[in-house]
C-alpha cells in the first residue's frame, strides 16, 4: 500500500537514535539490492512465494505517515527509511535492520533516489518458530539481559547478511521457494535472536514479566479493536491492576491504552477507505466508532485529510 503523505511541523522534531542516514552502502546490501530489483514490480508491500516474507519497495520517496507494522524484521538494501516513534527517530536502511516485536503505531518517512529505487524485505515474526528456535538458545546470564524494546533498528552483522542473502536468492523460483524457504526464515530469525534485540524477541515467548503480557494484550486488541474495550477490562485479561497496566502499557507502546485504540482504529478505518471497501459511516462502525462526526473529526486529526476525500 503507498503511503500517503502527512504534513508534519519541521519545528516539532523528536530526538534522534544513533544510526544515520544516507551512510555508503556495505557490500552486502548492494548484493541484495541487486538480487531483489529484477522481482520488485510493484510499489509497496507484495508477497513473494514464501509466507510471511514480502518484498517492499518505492520508486519515489514519501513524507511522513502514519501507519503500523505487524511484528517482523525489516531489512533494507536499498535507499532508507525513518520511523518516527513519539519522542524517538529510529533509521533502518543499508547497515541496519529494524526489529519490530510488537505492533506500534508510529510515522514513516521513505527515501529513494531518482534510479536507485528502495528496496528490501520485510519477515513476519511467526510465534510458534520463535518459540522452537529460543528452546535451542542458553539462557542469558542476567547480568546480559537488555531491556527489551518492542521497534529498534539494530547494526546488522556478517551472520545476518548471509541469512537474509541465503533468503532472497530462492526467491526468483517457486520451487526453490517452496523447498527451502521455511528453513532460510528459520535462520534469519535465529540471527535475530542472537542479535542486539534478540532479548525483545526471546519475552514474547517465554511469557514472563510485564513485556509478555502486554504484548499479549496488543494481540487481543488487534482481534477486536472493533468492540466496546475499557483498560479495567484490558488489565484484568493480562492479571494486573489497572493502574499498573496503564503504567506498563505505556512505557512499552509510549502510547495509553486508549491512545492506542483509538490509533488503531482509525489505521484500520484508512485501510477499509483506502480500498474503497466501504463509505465513511460504515468504515466508522467497521472499527468501534458510534458517531461517525466524532470518526471524522479524529479522523482529520491524525491524518491532516477527512475520510471523504481518502
Amino acid at each position: 500500500m503507498l503511503e500517503h503523505a502527512l504534513q508534519v511541523s519541521p519545528s516539532d522534531q523528536p530526538s534522534r537514535d544513533d544510526i544515520e542516514p544516507t551512510r555508503p552502502a556495505p557490500d552486502w546490501a548492494s548484493h541484495l539490492a541487486r538480487t531483489l530489483a529484477p522481482l520488485a514490480m510493484t510499489n509497496g508491500f507484495s508477497a513473494t512465494h514464501i509466507d510471511g516474507v514480502k518484498l517492499i519497495a518505492s520508486e519515489c520517496s514519501y513524507p511522513r505517515t502514519p501507519l503500523i507494522y505487524e511484528p517482523g524484521l525489516f531489512i533494507i538494501a536499498q535507499g532508507d527509511k525513518i520511523g518516527y516513534l513519539e519522542d524517538r527517530v529510529i533509521h533502518y536502511g543499508p547497515g541496519n535492520y529494524l526489529v519490530q516485536a510488537m505492533p506500534l503505531p508510529f510515522e514513516c518517512e521513505t527515501l529513494a533516489r531518482p534510479g536507485a529505487p528502495l528496496l528490501g524485505l520485510s519477515i513476519d515474526v511467526d510465534p510458534l518458530t520463535l518459540s522452537e528456535l529460543v528452546h535451542h538458545l542458553p539462557t542469558p546470564a542476567d547480568g546480559n539481559r537488555r531491556s527489551p524494546e518492542p521497534m529498534a533498528a539494530v547494526p546488522l552483522d556478517a551472520t545476518m547478511a548471509e541469512a537474509v542473502q541465503r533468503l532472497a536468492d530462492c526467491l526468483s523460483d517457486e520451487s526453490t521457494s517452496r523447498a527451502l524457504g521455511a528453513g532460510r526464515v528459520r535462520e534469519v530469525l535465529f540471527a535475530a535472536l542472537n542479535g542486539p534485540q534478540g532479548q525483545s524477541l526471546r519475552e514474547l515467548v517465554q511469557q514472563q514479566g510485564h513485556y509478555a503480557r502486554i504484548a499479549e494484550s496488543l494481540n487481543y486488541l488487534h482481534r477486536h479493536f472493533a468492540l466496546p474495550l475499557t483498560v479495567e477490562a484490558l488489565a484484568e485479561r493480562a492479571n494486573m491492576s489497572a493502574s499498573h497496566f496503564h503504567h506498563h502499557f505505556k512505557r512499552v507502546t509510549q502510547l495509553s491504552p486508549v491512545q492506542y485504540l483509538k490509533r488503531l482504529r482509525l489505521l484500520r478505518a484508512r485501510v477499509l477507505l483506502g480500498q474503497q471497501r466501504v463509505n465513511v459511516a460504515r468504515a466508522a462502525v467497521d472499527v468501534g466508532y458510534r458517531s461517525t462526526s466524532q470518526f471524522s473529526r479524529e479522523y482529520k486529526r491524525y491524518f491532516g485529510v477527512s475520510p471523504s476525500q481518502e
